[in-house]
């Protein structure tokens, strides 16, 4: 079996928790893994690692590859140019097994950022599953509905089958009243966004379903060591989800109840259900104080919050944002992140503090052409030696003793001391003491962002 991992969302309905360079499957949710972490280990106990394949926007490719080499080296990381939605997706991970393996193998489809705990039914679930795969179905993983959601959409079922049953049609994201008729009905399932297929079967509805993708991966090659998905052949290909390219369409579409658990965590809301409430029926995190507030999520990750006489309220802080919600409308957090979106918000984009392997950066000041941050190295941890194509560095050391890496010299300098690293210079910043080390780092140049880095050599396994 293969499996590919969905894992270049935005997690938009989690702001400012999640944002567009930091989404919510790379965050830890008071768990010791992230959810992408958990996500591969789910599907290690089905594929072997070097049968999984990761599919992430560029923007993500260093902390998706980075958070998966500390489970395991052998997973494969591709990296989308620019989001297209989950077909195009989806089709390039098939093409790149298809290309390096046998189309009849069976694939296993899912996204990054599903909760399940109960992993040993999820795998049972999968094990009968493979059944209708292997008789040519495209497999989709039903929940059975607890409540009326209007936040997912929903799959109907028709006759049953062997093993699960026909998919009748996939439905759209309804409103309370419709949902409420679903359950009633008892044929509907939300849908998990989980598909299992073999490759053969995918190629052939892509091929009669969606031409426009199928033209493009005409000119897309791959070996064991491709990372990248041209670009010239990924920006020609529609901006469009798997459900509307193929799943709508489609005839060869079952399904199974899936019998695990399972939540997406695409709104506050799902998380305060997930997370254990004290004697008021409250989840509260952080610098909180409160006072007669109950069935309530109150969030703090720097400063106090203090909150009096309210209920049924999400309030989340963040360093550079505050959020306050009914916690039964949260599905409208995404209205505000798109309004902060279309009005430049960097908001929407990064924190302000940054946590990488090797320690953390905060966000000072940034403007047209440069950016500050004061960088923290924690003991025996080094940056990668890198190098930028369109700024400049200059590091003042705070605390600390520095070790840097300028293109073949090694330079070392104390607190006060400072240095000048070039464009497209090879450096990197690295300590080898058992203190912190802090530098201010000053940014100049005609692009400043974190995609401008090309990495030559990491112990994280970012390169």
């Amino acid at each position: 079996m293969k499996a590919i991992i969905l894992a270049g969302g935005a997690g938009s309905r989690l702001w400012p928790l999640s944002r567009e360079e930091y989404p919510k499957q790379l965050l830890k949710l008071n768990e010791d893994n992230s959810l992408l972490q958990n996500t591969f280990l789910r599907l290690r106990k089905l594929v072997e690692p070097e049968n999984i394949v990761a599919v992430t926007n560029v923007k993500h490719f260093s902390d998706v590859k980075m958070q998966l080499n500390t489970k395991d080296k052998n997973v494969k990381v591709l990296a989308e140019p620019m989001g297209r939605n989950t077909a195009p997706a989806i089709a390039c991970a098939v093409e790149y097994f298809s290309q390096l393996d046998n189309e009849d193998d069976i694939v296993l489809i899912v996204p990054s950022d599903s909760l399940i705990k109960n992993t040993k039914d999820f795998c049972e679930t999968v094990k009968k599953a493979e059944k209708l795969a292997q008789n040519d179905y495209i497999v989709t993983f039903g929940v059975k509905p607890s409540f009326p959601e209007t936040g997912y959409g929903y799959v109907k079922t028709a006759e049953a089958l062997e093993v699960g049953f026909k998919v009748d049609s996939f439905v759209e994201k309804p409103n309370r009243e419709t949902a409420e008729n679903y359950i009633k009905q008892g044929n509907y399932y939300w849908n998990g966004g989980m598909f299992m297929a073999k490759i053969s079967t995918l190629k052939n509805e892509f091929q009669r379903y969606a031409q426009g993708i199928c033209v493009c991966l005409k000119d897309l090659k791959f070996d064991k060591d491709s990372t990248q998905i041209k670009y010239s052949v990924y920006e020609q290909m529609p901006n469009i989800s798997i459900d509307y390219a193929i799943m709508e369409k489609s005839q060869k579409i079952a399904l199974v109840e899936l019998l695990s658990d399972w939540d997406d965590l695409g709104s506050w809301q799902a998380i305060y259900k997930e997370q254990d409430k004290d004697e008021n029926n409250n989840v509260i995190s952080g610098n909180v104080i409160t006072n007669n507030v109950k069935n309530s999520l109150i969030f703090s990750q720097k400063e106090l919050v203090a909150v009096s006489d309210l209920e049924n309220v999400i309030v989340v802080e963040t360093e550079d944002a505050i959020l306050a919600c009914d916690i039964n409308k949260t599905q409208n957090v995404k209205v505000l992140y798109e309004r902060l979106k279309q009005s430049g918000s960097e908001t929407v984009h990064m924190h302000k503090t940054v946590f990488r392997p090797w320690g953390y950066y905060t966000c000072q000041n940034a403007g047209e052409g440069y950016l500050t941050k004061v960088i923290c190295v924690l003991p025996k941890q080094k940056l990668s030696i890198q190098s930028h194509n369109h700024r400049s560095e200059h590091w003042v050391v705070l605390e600390g003793t520095a070790t840097i890496i300028l293109e073949d010299k090694e330079i070392t300098c104390k607190p006060g001391d400072s240095i000048d690293i070039p464009v497209k210079a090879k450096h990197s910043l690295q300590n080898h003491t058992d203190l912190n080390l802090k530098i201010i780092e000053v940014q100049k140049g005609d692009y400043i962002g974190e995609d401008d880095i090309i990495r030559y050599n990491d112990i994280y396994g970012r390169v």
